[in-house]
């Protein structure tokens, strides 16, 4: 049987145990990348595609006449025609909660950054204005503590609970919003409530049509003046034209976002021509630690070994109960 990873570089810097993948199937073609005219060619005679981030368009999935599974090598997925894998009796699964640890991290990483100024005083430093100080502690900037602070979780799945497990051991209160529009359920409070009341305000719910723009000027203009945004979840979440207008007025105090609506931006991106200290922009990487990027590895590899042992195996089927309508 042949396997073929679409896109290995996207999760591998060299730096990964590919074993179980090897013992669940062989032999394996993995292609660091792959455009859309190599698509057709490497997965003609595939039983088994791995894609993170390469669409899976229905003609590339009719021309893999042997194809039986897809493996999305990540939880979204948007980048295959489920219609298509389903008409043609092809599984589709994907990986989910590997990232955890690694995206928890990131968004304590990103809000203390921003409340203690990480990167202007590591600026400080580099310029000598250290070195040629008063005092033995410049405050140039001001510094401030999680402990004490609102915190407001949107999203409340696998990751949500999990920031809320460590901002209580920071000593902050937290918010869970019910979804927008609805009547909060137990423990939980209304949407426009936790926005107007947090003090920072995390995103950890999936891009939807639901959650399209789901934080826009009408959602900036009831956040607090001194409110931070944290997004490590879709760029879609959030109007970017609305954030730089909020941002550039000094509406909220800051955010600090590790996604954008465009992935990898052009050159001119609006949102990374902004220049002002009160945004942070990382580049993705939230899910990146090579501890998660080994567990999505040893995962799909159960995914493909449950699969051939008619065990479960995170199967995807939104598009199963249309077809069969």
């Amino acid at each position: 049987m042949r396997a073929v990873f679409l896109d290995f570089g996207s999760v591998s810097r060299d730096d990964l145990d590919c074993t179980g993948l090897g013992q669940a199937i062989s032999p394996w073609c993995y292609y660091h990348d792959s455009s859309d005219q190599e698509i057709l060619q490497r997965i003609c005679d595939a039983e088994i595609v791995v894609s993170n981030k390469v669409f899976l368009n229905r003609s590339a999935i009719e021309a893999a006449t042997r194809l039986k599974l897809i493996c999305v090598a990540a939880t979204g997925y948007n980048n295959v025609d489920l219609k298509a894998a389903a008409e043609h009796e092809i599984a589709v699964c994907n990986v989910r909660n590997y990232a955890t640890p690694s995206v928890v991290q990131h968004v304590f990483l990103l809000m203390l950054s921003l409340i203690r100024h990480f990167v202007d005083y590591q600026e400080l430093v580099k310029r000598g204005d250290w070195q040629s100080s008063q005092f033995f502690c410049p405050m140039d900037f001001p510094i401030q503590e999680l402990t004490g602070k609102i915190l407001g979780i949107i999203g409340y799945g696998v990751l949500g609970k999990a920031v809320a497990q460590v901002a209580e051991a920071f000593g902050m209160d937290v918010l869970i919003a019910e979804h927008k529009n609805k009547t909060p359920r137990a423990g939980r409070i209304a949407f426009d409530e936790a926005i107007g009341r947090s003090d920072f305000i995390t995103l950890h719910c999936p891009l939807s049509p639901d959650t399209h723009h789901l934080i826009c000027q009408r959602e900036f203009a009831l956040m607090k003046a001194s409110a931070y945004l944290i997004n490590t979840a879709r760029g879609e979440l959030i109007n970017e034209i609305d954030l730089l207008q909020c941002l550039s007025s000094r509406r909220i105090a800051g955010a600090a976002i590790d996604v954008i609506q465009e992935e990898p931006p052009n050159q001119d991106n609006l949102i990374l021509q902004y220049q002002s200290n009160n945004l942070i922009i990382t580049p993705h990487i939230a899910w990146a630690s090579q501890e998660s990027r080994q567990r999505l590895i040893d995962q799909l590899a159960d995914n493909i070994r449950n699969f051939f042992q008619h065990k479960p195996f995170n199967q995807i089927t939104d598009a199963l109960g249309e077809l069969h309508q």
